[in-house]
């Protein structure tokens, strides 16, 4: 892999580097959803409880978002990214040992905090690496190099989980995972484009004036409001949707497949949307996506059997395409060498949905149905449309 990286120009190898850390670093967090009707079942637990463990895992990865975004202007992403998965490594190790549900929802806690290096360091090294052109494509085949991994976790579920159970899936891929990070370490010399204040010809003197640092700080404030509502959906949709498909009487491999296919159709909407950022306008692209997953969640409900394979996919599409239009957004509203510390905002303000969502829909879940909740969700998903509006008079100050 150091060899291959090596014959690359540099910009290239940087973003293989955030890709391929992205690739393990979303491996990680989507493997619990697989895995959740098993701990579900093993354990007794409500649709609360499910909800809990999930928003636990998920939004501890907040935490250290916002802090690791400024010390990596200091100190570079490099380090900060491996040493994330390393502690996220452990902390699914961690996982699979826990007895009782509480200590799993503790270990998750704990491991979870890991992965706030993640996306704000990765998104802010490829867009520093990729600033002159094509930032959009680049940030977005970040993007869409995570639902590989996402992709990855369905499959390996399936081949572990279904007959050694979820604790054996935790550890082997947490060990794995471990190896190598570990052996990433050599890769620095050839991918690390060094701190963000190195990197950047911006000066003090260069900063933009009062009223258009104004004008980005709200529009900044505007995407990542537009992000937790496109967040909260994201997670809640992965925790309920496998639920959704054990009613309609699909067993352990069958929803493996489905997850498979959504994270499948996850990817190429993360990947197109990325490469359609820097050819058309952000509120499009939020609007087709979002408009499609609305439908599509309610539809989950009343689709056959044999038709929910091209629903996961379109599913897919829509739910994660967004993503990568709006952190690629990010940088337009922001300066380069201050790009670690806002995507650590954004990011951090995106797990407030991550958190939260998945809770509230499981005590609706738990209190009416899980019909209701998906009719909730939808609802929900369409409200992103409008809110979506107040972005268009800070992109057309951005010129974006």
């Amino acid at each position: 892999m150091v060899s291959f990286i090596t014959k690359a120009p540099r910009p290239r190898r940087t973003l293989m580097f955030g890709s391929t850390m992205h690739v393990w670093s979303d491996l990680f967090f989507a493997l619990l959803v697989p895995l959740l009707p098993f701990i579900k079942e093993d354990m007794g637990l409500s649709f609360t409880e499910v909800g809990l463990l999930r928003s636990v895992f998920s939004g501890a990865s907040a935490v250290l978002q916002v802090p690791a975004g400024f010390l990596a202007e200091s100190a570079g992403e490099f380090w900060l990214l491996v040493a994330g998965n390393v502690w996220v490594s452990v902390g699914l190790v961690a996982m699979a040992l826990s007895p009782v549900f509480w200590a799993l929802v503790v270990a998750s806690g704990i491991g979870g905090l890991g992965g706030g290096t993640q996306h704000p360091l990765a998104s802010s090294m490829v867009s520093r690496a990729y600033d002159d052109k094509g930032r959009a494509t680049a940030v977005g085949t970040v993007n869409f190099a995570g639902d590989l991994g996402k992709m990855i976790a369905p499959l390996v579920a399936g081949l572990i989980a279904v007959s050694l159970g979820w604790r054996a899936t935790f550890m082997v891929v947490g060990l794995a995972g471990l190896a190598f990070m570990l052996a990433s370490m050599l890769s620095r010399r050839a991918v690390d484009i060094g701190r963000p204040q190195s990197s950047s010809n911006m000066s003090a003197d260069t900063e933009p004036v009062d009223d258009e640092s104004d004008s980005k700080l709200a529009g900044f404030i505007a995407l990542s409001g537009v992000g937790l509502l496109d967040s909260a959906t994201r997670t809640s949709a992965l925790v309920f949707l496998p639920f959704v498909m054990e009613s309609k009487g699909m067993g352990p491999g069958q929803i493996s497949a489905m997850l498979f296919l959504l994270f499948g159709g996850g990817a190429i909407g993360k990947y197109v949307c990325g490469w359609l950022g820097d050819r058309t306008g952000t509120l499009n692209l939020v609007w087709g996506t979002k408009g499609l997953t609305a439908a599509l969640l309610v539809a989950a409900l009343f689709t056959p059997t044999l038709l929910m394979a091209p629903l996961m996919v379109l599913t897919g599409i829509g739910l994660n395409g967004t993503s990568s239009v709006l952190y690629a957004t990010v940088a337009e509203f922001v300066p380069a060498r201050r790009r670690a510390r806002f995507y650590g905002f954004f990011y951090t303000t995106n797990e407030i949905g991550t958190v939260a969502a998945p809770l509230a829909y499981g005590l609706v879940a738990d209190l009416f149905s899980l019909r209701t909740t998906m009719l909730a969700m939808g609802a929900a998903t369409a409200a992103i449309l409008p809110a979506s509006l107040t972005l268009r008079r800070h992109l057309a100050r951005a010129g974006f």
